[in-house]
């Protein structure tokens, strides 16, 4: 009984209203202790994400139902990959709506420095389409930013009158040798024609197939994402 009135509370209680009162809830319902802050976002991509101690959800979740934060909890700290596949379906399928009109992506001019490593860049990809995807992979833009430090690249989908991008990490071409960002690359490329494929955006079993087909290692970063209006991204 006393399991149970700790659960009925959380149904019928008032909603959490900030990061802290949603971590005590995600607490009650079992979040590892290692969780030590929860940051909410309004990003538009990224549902879930963690780092270290810190829990980053889209503020939305906020008034999600109860077997929503359970699936976030769980994503948390997941120990097997159906667990985890369980978990990041729930999350998705609960994903709040946009409260704003989308934002259009702003095309950053490159920096000059940049530009010799962006026309290499882009020599990969066409060798690369050529000699792993039969030449079918469409044209596409790339770019280098210095704003990435979580990921090391990232595909982005057409949308808001935009065409689709592969982002290269500077920081990650700055630390790692070119073969590594050579791989990193490719790795978005896949994603790139996930989508060319009319296939989603994620990890799953066609993207490792096809990792493991070109010769990469099909490694995510652990985050959730999500598409809006069209502007869909998936990151490493």
């Amino acid at each position: 009984m006393r399991g149970a009135g700790a659960q009925l509370e959380l149904v019928l209680g008032a909603p959490p209203h900030d990061g802290a009162s949603f971590l005590r809830r995600l607490r009650a319902l079992g979040l590892d202790s290692r969780i030590e802050r929860c940051e909410l976002t309004n990003n538009r991509t990224v549902m879930v994400s963690h780092y270290g101690a810190v829990l980053r959800v889209h503020k939305g979740y906020l008034g999600a139902p109860p077997h929503v934060w359970r699936a976030i909890v769980a994503f948390v700290g997941c120990r097997t990959r159906r667990a985890r596949r369980d978990a990041e379906r729930v999350i998705v399928e609960h994903a709040p709506r946009q409260e704003a009109a989308p934002r259009t992506r702003r095309i950053a001019r490159p920096r000059r420095e940049d530009a010799v490593l962006i026309a290499e860049l882009a020599k990969a990809h066409d060798e690369y389409n050529r000699r792993y995807f039969d030449g079918s992979l469409e044209p596409i833009a790339i770019a280098v930013s210095r704003r990435m430090r979580s990921r090391l690249g990232q595909y982005t989908m057409a949308g808001d009158g935009l065409s689709h991008e592969i982002t290269i990490s500077r920081s990650h071409i700055r630390r790692e040798p070119w073969t590594e960002v050579l791989h990193t690359l490719l790795h978005e490329m896949v994603h790139q024609w996930q989508a060319e494929q009319g296939l989603r955006l994620d990890h799953g079993r066609a993207f490792r197939e096809k990792a493991r087909e070109v010769g990469i290692e099909p490694r995510a970063r652990r985050s959730m994402e999500r598409a809006w209006h069209g502007d869909v991204r998936a990151a490493i």
